[in-house]
């Protein structure tokens, strides 16, 4: 390799020397072949090789292990075979081109994406099941317009529907949020704003109780609501119970989704002058809004499919009600609970389509709540933005005003 540097002048100064650096130029061989660039992509060609070829290995060694070698032939056994070869042999192909450390990290991510995929396809099956035998009743209108009370197990489709089981289901989530949210992001608010020993019980209890069995619930609503205060069984009462199902879920959720708040954020807003709950207010609650929407999300989720503690509080009726404070009041999980039970297929193809027409409000309610509460913190919405504008410039006309009325008070002062 030729050596090219710089060379210093014995006449040169010797303060110019000291700044004056040496350069050597390594000049690359003509022959020497360029450096390939090593790809940073996450999945490439040779993975997707190794796994088409694990998956058609695996599976034609469990079809002679089946056919011709061992007397099974569990559909069952035959899945868990092909995946337990699949694994294998996927380990040992990817062992051909990486160091232990990458195939073990291959081995798992294969394992933890099938496992996701296995729930996914479990999530699609229930789904696809109840909409597929539920769809000969979901084809009728009166189905979503009618009620039970007069209708029979051996009529037919074309008579009667959930109606009043669609209400009472509205009716009673509704009181249950109007409850939970208020009481369950306060509780949140005063676990993360107030540490000590009394924050730290309440949190335990919270925790126990998310894992708090329904029929508990609605023993507890049924015992103190209901016999020992009078109150007859009503959708009222049957909002407690699921009130007391969804308060603890609401309450952990939005307990984690405020411990991710920055704390540079609160120190900023006390630095301005801020106090500790007007900074709850402006700063740290807006900053959770997402969080504390999904928050709310899974206490709904928790609450809405609830059965046993609607039937122990509230009862079944066939007809509407919309007075959630007297008489019975049906919901949806209730009422396919009371389809499923009868004998007639009539009744059975109902139960399916209840099941449907429950997913498909729960599915409505839950985009409900993402448009109103799932906005990232700073994206504003055309109305907040229009409204922060009108305040911009409403704040530019004061300061320029007040600019304006003080000049000729400046003007005015005699210069020393």
């Amino acid at each position: 390799m030729p050596d090219m540097s710089l060379t210093v002048d014995q006449t040169t100064p010797i303060a110019t020397q000291s700044l004056i650096a040496t350069t050597h130029v390594v000049l690359q061989e003509p022959d020497t072949p360029p450096e390939q660039r090593r790809s940073t992509a996450t999945f490439r060609l040779t993975d997707a090789y190794a796994l088409v070829g694990a998956f058609v290995a695996a599976l034609s060694m469990t079809v002679l292990l089946f056919t011709t070698i061992l007397p099974f032939d569990a559909p069952l056994g035959f899945v868990v075979v092909t995946f337990a070869l699949f694994v294998t042999t996927y380990a040992l192909l990817v062992s051909m081109d990486e160091s232990g450390p990458a195939v073990r990290d291959r081995v798992a991510a294969v394992v933890i994406h099938s496992l996701a995929f296995l729930m996914l396809l479990a999530l699609v099956f229930v789904i696809a099941y109840a909409f597929v035998r539920g769809a000969q009743a979901m084809r009728y209108i009166n189905l979503y317009t009618q009620d039970l009370s007069k209708t029979g197990p051996l009529d037919p489709l074309s008579s009667g529907g959930v109606l009043h089981a669609i209400i009472g289901t509205l009716i009673m989530i509704a009181i249950a949020l109007v409850i939970c949210i208020p009481v369950g992001i306060t509780c949140a608010v005063f676990l993360n704003e107030i540490p000590g020993r009394f924050s730290r019980f309440v949190r335990t209890i919270v925790e126990a109780m998310t894992a708090l069995p329904s029929i508990i619930a609605g023993l507890f609503i049924y015992a103190t609501f209901i016999l020992m205060l009078g109150f007859p069984k009503s959708g009222l009462a049957a909002a407690l119970a699921m009130s007391v199902m969804m308060l603890p879920i609401i309450i952990r959720s939005a307990d984690v989704v405020l411990r991710l708040v920055p704390g540079t954020l609160r120190e900023a807003s006390y630095a301005m002058g801020s106090g500790q709950w007007r900074t709850v207010w402006h700063v740290t609650l807006p900053t959770a809004r997402s969080g504390l929407a999904t928050a709310v999300i899974l206490g709904t989720a928790r609450g809405i499919g609830e059965t046993s503690p609607i039937l122990l509080t509230s009862g079944v009726t066939a007809a509407i009600n919309a007075n959630p404070l007297n008489g019975p009041m049906v919901s949806l999980p209730l009422q396919v609970f009371e389809f499923a039970k009868s004998s007639e297929s009539g009744f059975v193809l109902r139960a399916f389509a209840t099941a449907g027409v429950l997913m498909v409000l729960v599915l409505i309610l839950f985009v409900a709540a993402r448009i109103i509460g799932g906005r990232a913190p700073g994206n504003l919405s055309k109305r907040q933005a229009r409204r922060r504008t009108a305040e911009s410039a409403r704040d530019f006309a004061r300061m320029q005003s007040h600019t304006s009325a003080s000049s000729p008070a400046t003007s005015a002062i005699p210069s020393s």
